[in-house]
Parts: structure tokens; sequence; C-alpha cells
């Protein structure tokens, strides 16, 4: 699952909060046998990654299906470091969860990687519309140039 901004006091954002929420979800419905959160420190400690583990433990995910990768702050490192985790674990299919704007960008990194990759999405009612509007508006830019591989 792939990190937003943690806030002051440690407290999960809206965004990092749903995203969370939905990671959990997935993974009682029988869509995943780990759960990689992904995100390092922002301008708010702790690392987005510890926040989403505290937030996927608190919805019933077992702590021992939880592996951090706590110190990338883009998406393509975000790929790039939860790698060997799944390399170490024998798995190349992944679930990737964010938000619905983000996604095609992180499977498109994803599958460069070597992984098999799909991505799932909280629903969109359940955001605050700026968030998804400023995201996506970011989002569009930033896919031409991972498309272009001119950066992850």
């Amino acid at each position: 699952m792939l990190g937003a901004a943690v806030w002051p006091g440690g407290v999960p954002s809206p965004t990092l909060a749903r995203r969370t929420e939905w990671a959990a979800r997935q993974w009682h419905d029988g869509r995943g046998q780990v759960v990689i959160p992904c995100g390092g420190l922002g301008k708010h400690g702790p690392p987005e990654a510890e926040v989403m583990r505290d937030t996927l433990i608190a919805a019933g995910v077992p702590p021992d299906v939880i592996r951090l990768e706590d110190a990338s702050h883009r998406t393509g490192e975000n790929i790039r470091f939860a790698k060997p985790l799944l390399d170490a674990l024998g798995l190349t299919r992944v679930l990737i969860v964010s938000d619905a704007y983000h996604l095609p960008r992180a499977t498109l990194l994803a599958r460069r990687a070597g992984l098999i990759a799909e991505g799932s999405a909280p629903p969109l009612g359940t955001a605050r519309p700026w968030p998804q509007i400023k995201g996506a508006l970011r989002e569009i830019p930033a896919y031409l140039i991972a498309l272009a591989g001119l950066r992850t």
C-alpha cells in the first residue's frame, strides 16, 4: 500500500487513513498474504509506514503479516524499496492500494520492476473532492514522465 502524509502528532491524514483502512479490508477479504505499507519520514513523524502499520493492526491485521518499507519518499521508491521484501517472500503478484488517480502510474512502475501488479482504490465517495482533484492534476504529468521512462 502506498503512503500519504502524516499530520502533526503522528496522525494519519485522511488520505493515509482511507488507503490503510482499504488495505486492511482487502487483506480481510483474502486479497493478499502480506501487507507492505510503504512510506518514509515526511514533514511530521513517525514514518508513514509505521502509522499505517498501527492502523492496520487496529483494523485486525496480524502484525506478523505486515512488512514495513519505511524509507521511500516517491512512488518509484515505494516500488523499488518494497521489491526486495517481496523477493524474500517469493512473491511476484501484488495488489497495490492507493487512490484511483495514482494507480495507473504505480502499476506501470511495478510492472516495469517485474511484478504482476493490480490496483485497488478505496471508493471515491469516501474521499474529499479537492485533494482528489489536486492529486489527479499532479498525476497527469507524473504519469507521462514515468511512461517516457524519465523518472520514477
